[in-house]
């Protein structure tokens, strides 16, 4: 069985991240979406919360499992015997960072990495980018999945 690992923090999910596992579907037997526990970043959602939402709205995809993980992306892939590591490319910027970790993530668990260009639809988008936007009253509808966005407006008028 060919095996995948899209990891991330999803603080919320994009359409831009949903882009990037569904054609990693169609080339895969099953994708692990990864979520991060990073304990020293404030998230605007729990990990429980965005798996939640990440197996919400990738339900229609039958090899999609999301999972959550605390480390290094290459320690759990060694754990779920998983031998690669796809990541969407926005722009140049993210292709330096990007081949950095591949590199190194090979040299240490042998570990390869496969770079999606991300749709151009999706280019601009980020989580960061989609909070302050929603919390500042903006529209974006069409960038997340509905029940992302119902989620987030929710929580940033909450914290105002």
């Amino acid at each position: 069985m060919r095996r995948v690992v899209c990891p991330g923090s999803f603080d919320p999910v994009t359409n831009g991240h949903l882009d990037i596992i569904s054609r990693a579907s169609r080339l895969y037997d099953e994708v692990v979406v990864a979520v991060l526990i990073n304990k020293s970043k404030k998230s605007l959602f729990t990990v429980d919360e965005r798996v939640d939402m990440i197996a919400e709205v990738t339900r229609e995809y039958g090899n999609v499992k999301v999972d959550k993980f605390y480390g290094l992306t290459v320690d759990y892939c060694k754990q779920q015997d998983i031998p690669v590591i796809v990541r969407g490319l926005r722009a140049v910027s993210d292709y330096e960072y990007e081949l950095q970790m591949a590199q190194m993530n090979h040299r240490i668990a042998g570990v390869e990495t496969l770079f999606m260009a991300t749709n151009p639809l999706y280019a601009f988008l980020s989580s960061s980018l989609m909070k302050e936007v929603v919390k500042f009253g903006g529209d974006i509808s069409g960038l997340v999945p509905d029940s992302v966005h119902q989620r987030l407006i929710e929580r940033l008028q909450r914290e105002d």
